[in-house]
């Protein structure tokens, strides 16, 4: 296998170093381009599903239809990922995206669309997520030298999150245009990602074909299992994000609470992405370097308590600077453990790790948008993102006691 020189590039250790890495460039160029249009595309089938029902539950539900395929197919897609190019899956899945995206511009052009398709659609969505994520995480350490990976996770962080920024904003001003015009600019951005992510070229490290079984769709469980400090990062995101977000009731909040539009929409989705962009690109200049472990599980409870503050403000500006913060806090948790994880797995095993990675990162957004939905219907929005802020505090003092490796793990890469 050909390796890529690990002495930094360029002046600044941080951006100019990955940025001369073409490989690494082009997966990130799709990472944004394609972030941006799932975020649009998201948003207008949350908001026209509450145009059409009215019900917060079936809010969630959009959440858990795009987990239950992305749980089924998550130990097989992890399997692919090993065994064939990450970056033509990754090219793959976003052209079925870029599918969904022309099937609901042709129903809404027509006055099909309905609670069936839009739920439909999100089913759809939760498959190709099964395969895109885990190769997307499992394609950047082959892209990059190890010395340069937690710049390149932080560096992609940043990406992503200018996606997120962009995607609603872009998306709110769109659907004042016509939901047309926003699935039409999904289909374009989904597909011209697709194209870019054709072009990436790595060495394959040798693999030997393992047959489909059993016994190695689980390989990535019990290795995960093994390491105490692997699974407390990844479970970590699962029970925190699985309480703490509230994202699925955005249109609640924004409508019935703060009493804003589509426009207001946008921005609220938009702000933990502003928090996480700046974070992330102050984390690539300068990553964490000691104390990991502990700093991670505080961003978690920071996390927390920015969504007890969002939960009971009444303020739109007030509600816009908690949903900053806890992106911020955020980042810092997802950066740390992506970056543990993907240095404590050996290549041969990222991706059904990934995949693994995958369900919890699944589970805490796509079904703890079914948990919002489900507990806001309970006992209402404000009461649901409350309880659910409580409950991320407590999961990071547990994690203390639960994983004392992983809140003692003092740098990224361990010394000897």
């Amino acid at each position: 296998m050909t390796r890529i020189d690990e002495t930094p590039l360029g002046g600044d250790p941080a951006a100019d170093s990955l940025r001369a890495l073409p490989a690494f460039m082009r997966l990130w160029w799709s990472r944004l381009l394609s972030g941006a249009g799932l975020q649009m595309l998201m948003l207008a089938i949350g908001w026209r599903m509450y145009d059409l029902t009215r019900s917060a539950w079936d809010l969630g539900l959009v959440g858990l239809f795009q987990f239950a395929p992305a749980l089924l197919l998550a130990l097989p897609a992890g399997h692919a990922v090993d065994q064939y190019h990450r970056g033509k899956i990754i090219s793959v899945s976003l052209a079925v995206i870029t599918a969904v995206a022309l099937t609901l511009l042709t129903a809404q052009a027509s006055g099909a669309d309905s609670r069936a398709l839009l739920l439909g659609a999100s089913l759809v969505l939760g498959g190709v997520r099964a395969f895109q994520m885990p190769a997307q995480q499992a394609l950047t350490p082959l892209l990059v030298p190890p010395a340069l990976l937690p710049r390149a996770m932080a560096f992609s962080a940043a990406g992503v999150q200018t996606a997120v920024i962009g995607g609603p904003a872009l998306g709110g001003a769109l659907y004042g245009l016509g939901a047309s015009v926003m699935y039409g600019s999904c289909v374009l951005l989904a597909g011209t990602a697709s194209a870019l992510m054709l072009g990436v070229r790595y060495a394959l490290p040798p693999r030997e074909h393992e047959p489909v079984r059993l016994a190695t769709l689980l390989a990535g469980v019990r290795f995960i299992w093994s390491r105490p400090p692997v699974l407390g990062a990844i479970s970590l995101d699962l029970f925190a994000v699985l309480l703490g977000g509230a994202v699925a009731l955005l249109p609640i909040f924004a409508k019935d609470i703060l009493h804003t539009g589509a426009w207001g929409l946008g921005l609220l989705r938009s702000a933990p992405a502003v928090g996480a962009l700046a974070m992330s690109l102050w984390l690539t200049r300068r990553p964490l370097q000691r104390h990991v472990g502990r700093n991670m599980l505080l961003a978690v409870a920071v996390f927390g308590a920015c969504m007890v503050v969002f939960g009971l403000s009444r303020q739109f500006w007030l509600s816009l600077v908690a949903l900053t913060l806890s992106g911020a806090a955020d980042m810092v948790s997802v950066v740390t453990r992506q970056t543990l994880v993907q240095l404590d797995t050996p290549d041969e095993m990222r991706g059904r790790v990934s995949a693994v990675n995958a369900i919890f990162i699944g589970a805490s957004n796509q079904l703890g948008e079914f948990e919002s939905g489900a507990t806001a219907a309970l006992f209402g929005p404000v009461g649901s993102a409350v309880l659910g802020g409580v409950g991320t505090m407590l999961v990071a003092l547990g994690w203390l006691r639960l994983f004392p490796a992983l809140a003692r793990r003092d740098r990224m890469v361990e010394r000897d």
